[in-house]
């Protein structure tokens, strides 16, 4: 029986080379154009924030950046935090100790510090699915800036997708983060997209073309 933590298989990784929303390298523009509350995941973009003098509702931190550990500035700068939290995710993973940090954070009054040890580079998928609508989710794209997640129905089911493709107990992942996939009619949509899909595939075995309709 699978269970969690899940993890990111060789053949989900390509879907994360390209940003999920518009990518800023100015953070004043960024904060005029981003949905408050706003979840940062990264050091980089967490400490960018603070240097425009802006605390972030969340901030899940990991002392890395393109996994090399962060310059003792940025370090600093991290250190001071209104409320810390501390979990294990490993390397490749979301861990249930991260999903229910998330849950619980989003759900303060105060700013909170989610400090990983391991790396928080998957935490954008269940940060989206958290947070209330028209919030957003902010993380960096190496070597390009910071990434704008604004999150909508539509982004949150772009997350379920993918999260419904990792390896592990998915449902056991939903239900760390307090959510009913069948009370959210988005949700309820891509399971009948899932279900159309395995129709047109069983049909199109059935007379020969289906792998024509298989994406």
């Amino acid at each position: 029986m699978t269970e969690l933590p899940l993890k990111l298989p060789p053949s989900l990784r390509q879907e994360f080379k390209s940003p999920f929303g518009p990518v800023y390298t100015d953070v004043t523009q960024f904060l005029a154009d981003a949905g408050r509350p706003i979840i940062a995941v990264g050091d980089i973009v967490t400490y960018h924030l603070q240097t425009a003098d802006y605390t972030p509702a969340v901030a899940i931190i990991d002392g890395q950046t393109k996994r090399e550990t962060v310059d003792k500035t940025v370090e600093a700068a991290l250190s001071e935090h209104n409320k810390r939290v501390d979990v294990e995710n490993p390397p490749g993973v979301i861990s249930a100790a991260l999903l229910d940090a998330l849950q619980t954070a989003v759900a303060a009054s105060g700013s909170i510090t989610i400090v990983v040890d391991g790396e928080e580079d998957l935490a954008t998928l269940p940060a989206v699915l958290v947070a209330q609508t028209g919030a957003t989710v902010v993380y960096g794209q190496p070597d390009q800036g910071m990434v704008r997640v604004a999150v909508t129905p539509d982004t949150q089911t772009t997350m379920t997708k993918l999260l419904n493709r990792m390896d592990g107990d998915v449902a056991a992942a939903f239900d760390r983060l307090g959510m009913d996939p069948d009370s959210n009619p988005r949700w309820v949509e891509y399971a009948h997209d899932e279900m159309r899909n395995w129709l047109w595939l069983w049909l199109g075995f059935g007379f020969g073309f289906g792998s024509k309709n298989w994406i």
